[in-house]
């Protein structure tokens, strides 16, 4: 597979998952961004932590779909995660707008 190829299949591939994205946006109550992943869920629950001084948080979601090119299926019934990094939890409005995750960089 040439280079051109592979750029070519993974243009194709998050434009479908752009598009998956944009199907399932309205099933869904919360966004969750994290530093690695991108969320859509119906339940979530963020409790700080601390262990030998060090803060991080615990995050519970039920009734998942992640944001992830490489992942045969999205959807998750329990999905926790833990982060030392900040969380970001929004609540979709009912008029349903749209929210647009960055394109996550792989190269890193």
């Amino acid at each position: 597979m040439s280079g051109e190829d592979l750029e070519s299949f993974e243009s194709d591939a998050q434009m479908a998952l752009y598009e998956e994205y944009k199907n399932v946006f309205g099933l869904f109550t919360y966004v969750v961004e994290t530093d690695k992943r991108f969320y859509l869920c119906n339940s979530v629950d963020v409790q700080p932590r601390a262990d030998n001084g060090t803060l991080f948080f615990e995050v519970a979601m039920a009734d998942v779909w992640v944001w992830d090119i490489f992942r045969p299926s999205r959807f998750m019934k329990n999905v926790k995660i833990f982060s030392v990094k900040d969380i970001n939890v929004e609540e979709r409005s009912t008029e349903g707008e749209l929210i647009i995750p960055e394109m996550p960089d792989f190269d890193e």
